[in-house]
């Protein structure tokens, strides 16, 4: 690792003056993605700037009844609040399944948001990687890919994105806050992560300088009837192969509202609208719930190795679809 300059931010007017105009900055909250990457040498920060101390660490009620939640709260207060919990129990099965108990204590709301991807070929400096390297080639393409993309990648990249947290957050139509020395805007969460396109190294769409200082959840009574259900390799924590965050409410056996978004199937989380047209109206019936997931999937691009995830994720949308619907109905 080599010498870097560390400055600690109090107030978010202290932390963007820091940003401003040096491109070598970073933000450091919980540290938890970047100080990894730093080791590995594919983060290589002329300085950081630590935002940990600043005021972004509550969780309150918005005008409108939904809920504001800061951007250093940490991820272990997130999953234990009580208004999440009632609120948006997926969100805090998601978070919960995100992590260990010691991580989920350091990392945080913001910082879940922008960590990068775990594809192997991104965090080997010693290898090729678009992401990393622009116009430098995609060895997972025709590599080891067995855990990687199979909707929105393309020929430049197939990496998907490893937040379970911003998979419920996706579901449930979150808005990201953020600041910069000149203005403040919001970015809906669907749109935070771009696209893959032919530049993979383009992640999101917020401006340069800019930190991000809350994520508003806009009122839903349906997240009170909601689930996260993460798929993995081993039973100890692990990154997701495949993971759904769904919504239902259900009268008299027919889907008023659903929400679904899927994660570790592309480079974003994967709001699942084909679907959710397809059942909003519908009979809540397992058949119907495949007939639409079979929708969502037909956009599915696999390679040879990751086809499975085609056949996973309908089965996971199947399954926890009517977990909610036979809830519903007790």
């Amino acid at each position: 690792m080599r010498e870097f300059g560390y400055q600690r931010a109090y107030d978010v007017a202290g932390a963007l003056a820091l940003l401003d105009g040096d491109p070598g900055a970073r933000l450091l909250a919980g540290g938890t993605n970047l100080v990894d990457l730093m080791k590995a040498g594919v983060e290589r920060p002329a300085r950081l700037v630590d935002v940990r101390g600043l005021p972004l660490d509550g969780v309150e009620f918005t005008d409108d009844g939904g809920l504001r939640i800061g951007a250093t709260v940490t991820n272990s207060a997130l999953a234990a609040h009580p208004e999440v919990r009632g609120r948006h129990p997926a969100l805090a099965q998601a978070v919960l399944a995100g992590a260990s108990g010691q991580l989920r204590n350091m990392a945080t709301v913001g910082g879940n948001l922008l960590q990068r991807t775990r594809c192997a070929y991104f965090t080997d400096v010693t290898r090729p990687c678009n992401k990393r390297i622009p116009g430098s080639g995609c060895p997972a393409v025709g590599g080891e890919h067995h855990n990687h993309a199979i909707l929105g990648a393309s020929e430049h990249c197939v990496a998907t994105h490893p937040s379970d947290m911003a998979v419920a957050l996706t579901a449930f139509d979150a808005v990201v806050t953020y600041e910069t020395a000149g203005a403040r805007g919001e970015i809906p969460l669907a749109g935070l992560y771009l696209p893959v396109g032919d530049t993979p190294h383009r992640e999101t769409a917020l401006p340069p300088g800019a930190l991000i200082t809350a994520v508003t959840l806009p009122p839903a009574p349906v997240a009170a009837r909601s689930r996260y259900r993460k798929v993995r390799e081993r039973a100890s924590y692990a990154f997701a192969i495949g993971s759904v965050a769904a919504a239902l409410d259900v009268r008299d056996g027919v889907v008023q509202d659903v929400r679904l978004a899927f994660g570790a199937v592309a480079s974003r989380p994967w709001r699942a609208r084909t679907a959710e047209r397809m059942l909003t109206g519908a009979p809540a019936r397992a058949e119907v719930f495949g007939a639409a997931a079979d929708a969502e999937l037909a956009q599915a691009r696999p390679l040879p190795h990751n086809a499975y995830k085609v056949t996973l994720m309908r089965n996971l949308v199947v399954a926890t679809l009517t977990e909610l619907a036979e809830e519903t109905a007790r």
